[in-house]
């Protein structure tokens, strides 16, 4: 195999790879990237552990066909620090000759004939435009566990309903939902899948782009999602896990609402809780007023903050995990949000609102409160 290629796209492709490849595999194939120049303008880069799978072709100039395999990590590492020149890749026998400019490196090679197959793409469910699947992702994800021995809070909770898509996670603490139309295909059937959530969160982070699609596949009985864009094509195992009643939570009536402006409160909630032994708490004070945020007490300082909020119902005092807060007003991509409430023992309500005044029913972000002492 010989060949050369821009660093640039072969460093972002190998860095992409890279991520789905284990840092402590279970055989040492497992660990590596194949390199693919069978056809004659393009090298495909490939990884797969058995859970996730990850694609990408490289625009190449092939000199010589041919197959290899190396380590995923050390190569990502090494197409990073290369400087910006056309790169040669070169195999003479066991070894890999990579060569950039006055840079070269030469890599053992593992045996590509012990290299699992990656797994065929599942049916073809529908799309998404790429910007709006990578925004619904991020907006999601904050909200997932990261607990294994909880699987089913890992995960991302896809739904397809006809021509709308919902997507929810939730970690017991806070909830994330995003609901959105898409582009099923003719003959995708309802059907609700638990996808891990840093996979996802990883492959929409790169194929969210406004001028293309996601193309979306799914195979639930095979327990297998496929998601792809131009170039890119990656696999996941599906969690097989059950995944909580949620809708159950959603409060169905409120009794306090509050509009604030999202980034003075964003700035106010971090000035405060720089006084929160661990991060534990922030109190938020509502009332005719405005809003009174308060942290800490005698022991390890203590801080205080108003802003003015439009509020509607019975004065509120509620807690939360600072951080977990800010996570949910972060993610709403606007400059206003709706903060809606029952009682300071029940969850809370973020959604956004829009630059016309209306409060958006698309995202919503639901917050356990924290008990106050005393």
């Amino acid at each position: 195999m010989k060949i050369r290629v821009e660093r640039d796209g072969l460093a972002d492709a190998v860095a992409w790879v890279a991520r789905s490849v284990p840092s402590r595999p279970p055989v040492p194939v497992l660990g590596g990237v194949l390199l693919d120049a069978s056809s004659e303008d393009t090298l495909t880069i490939s990884g797969f552990d058995y859970e996730v799978s990850a694609q990408v072709g490289v625009e190449a100039t092939v000199e010589s066909t041919g197959r290899t395999l190396v380590s995923g990590r050390l190569l990502a590492d090494i197409t990073k620090a290369l400087p910006s020149r056309p790169v040669d890749i070169t195999v003479d026998g066991s070894r890999v000759g990579i060569t950039c400019g006055s840079s070269r490196f030469s890599l053992p090679t593992m045996p590509v004939e012990d290299y699992p197959q990656l797994p065929g793409m599942p049916e073809h469910a529908g799309s998404v435009p790429g910007d709006l699947f990578g925004e619904a992702v991020s907006q999601v994800a904050i909200a997932a566990g990261k607990d294994e021995t909880l699987p089913m809070l890992t995960g991302v909770r896809i739904e397809i309903d006809s021509d709308r898509l919902t997507m929810v996670a939730t970690d017991r603490f806070r909830l994330a939902m995003r609901e959105f139309a898409w582009e099923p295909s003719g003959s995708v059937a309802d059907t609700a899948v638990l996808v891990p959530a840093k996979t996802l969160a990883d492959s929409a982070k790169t194929l969210a782009s406004a001028d293309s699609k996601v193309e979306i596949s799914l195979a639930s009985g095979d327990g297998l999602l496929g998601l792809s864009g131009p170039r890119r094509r990656n696999t996941s195992r599906l969690l097989d896990a059950e995944f909580p009643k949620y809708r159950q939570l959603l409060p169905t009536e409120t009794s306090a609402s509050a509009i604030v402006d999202v980034t003075p409160l964003v700035e106010a909630i971090k000035r405060v809780s720089l006084v929160a032994e661990r991060g534990t708490q922030v109190r938020l004070e509502f009332s005719d007023s405005g809003l009174r945020l308060t942290a800490g007490g005698d022991d390890e300082g203590s801080a205080e903050e108003e802003l003015a909020v439009e509020f509607s119902g019975d004065p509120l005092t509620v807690a939360f995990n600072p951080g977990y807060l800010l996570d949910g007003l972060g993610a709403l991509k606007t400059d206003r949000a709706q903060m809606l409430f029952t009682t300071s023992s029940r969850p809370a309500l973020i959604k956004p609102v829009g630059q016309d005044g209306e409060v958006s029913e698309g995202y919503l972000y639901l917050l356990m409160p924290v008990r106050m002492p005393g």
